[in-house]
């Protein structure tokens, strides 16, 4: 842990920073060529890479590797997906205490890669709208936190309740990752919106980000909302107004933009609710880290370090000297 970020959780007795919580998997990410499909032929040829990968995983990930002592509640399945998964967290130091099992297997993702880093995804969740979890035992474990980062898989809705009630006693911040909204009254996503400090969104179909930024305002407690942009940065919305951030450029190109939004959310709430950081320089961090993401390919196991990312903002500003 770097000096930055010295657990001010020990002073209440909190033996954890974050609590990540939702959907753990792998991904399989197919490297299209250059022309793209050939739907002509039957066969064409990809390179096909396998990775401990989607939400859960790359949040997890991402404060792990700024040094924050991080547990992850989910579930994975009995076979080598789940295996991978297990492996990746062990070697973060994560916590999997409360890694549940998934009769129906572990949670799947192929995506095809173009030769810019953008993907098509095809999503296969296994039994995630079905499945149980002890709600005591993650009551428990979420009040030893000062952050819990939520994700949509269905389950987690049940422990939103729970978490409120620990931001009223204790202070929890609860922030949650809508991804790529497409109705702004989508039923299910609105248990998340109505209980969460902080939201994300994607704005893949939202090229004017306004309109969902202060319908989220107006719907629930959240007083900051963030949307990525892609290659045009990102927007944040407080009570305040409506603010947008250009994108960042780094020596890396960009390969693969999986985990990006994963990244971006990460550094912005370590930075901001962990360390104690303006939301400016919040979202400076979190754009370096969703950055430095897209520079790697098809790997959950080279998210952004705290020295990384110091380094990174340091060099930001003298920049702007």
């Amino acid at each position: 842990m770097t000096a930055h970020s010295a657990h001010p959780n020990e002073s209440r007795g909190r033996d954890l920073d974050v609590v990540v919580i939702g959907n753990a998997g792998v991904d399989t990410n197919v490297f299209l060529p250059k022309p793209g499909i050939d739907f002509e032929v039957e066969a064409n040829f990809t390179e096909n890479l396998d990775c401990a990968g989607q939400a859960g995983v790359y949040a997890a990930r991402s404060y792990a590797a700024l040094g924050y002592r991080t547990a992850f509640i989910g579930h994975v399945g009995d076979d080598w997906a789940g295996g991978l998964v297990r492996e990746a967290f062990a070697a973060d130091g994560i916590d999997t205490s409360l890694l549940g099992h998934d009769p129906a297997g572990t949670a799947r993702s192929v995506n095809l890669m173009y030769t810019d880093g953008r993907r098509k995804n095809f999503y296969d969740a296994k039994g995630h709208m079905d499945l149980e979890i002890d709600l005591e035992a993650c009551r428990a474990l979420l009040a030893r936190a000062k952050l819990v980062h939520v994700h949509l898989a269905n389950w987690t809705r049940r422990l939103l309740p729970i978490a409120r009630d620990l931001a009223r006693d204790s202070g929890l911040t609860i922030a949650c990752d809508l991804q790529d909204v497409v109705d702004l009254k989508d039923p299910y996503r609105s248990d998340y919106i109505r209980l969460s400090d902080i939201l994300f969104f994607s704005s893949v179909n939202h090229p004017n980000p306004a309109r969902p930024i202060l319908a989220f305002l107006k719907a629930g407690p959240a007083r900051a909302v963030l949307c990525g942009l892609g290659a045009k940065g990102c927007a944040l919305g407080t009570r305040e107004g409506i603010r947008t951030f250009p994108a960042l450029s780094l020596p890396a190109p960009v390969v693969d933009t999986n985990g990006a939004g994963d990244s971006l959310a990460a550094g912005f709430l370590a930075s901001h609710v962990l360390e104690g950081r303006t939301l400016e320089e919040a979202v400076l961090r979190g754009q370096l880290a969703a950055r430095h993401a897209c520079a790697q390919r098809a790997t959950s196991s080279n998210q952004i370090t705290a020295s990384q990312l110091d380094a990174l903002t340091a060099a930001f500003h003298a920049s702007e000297v």
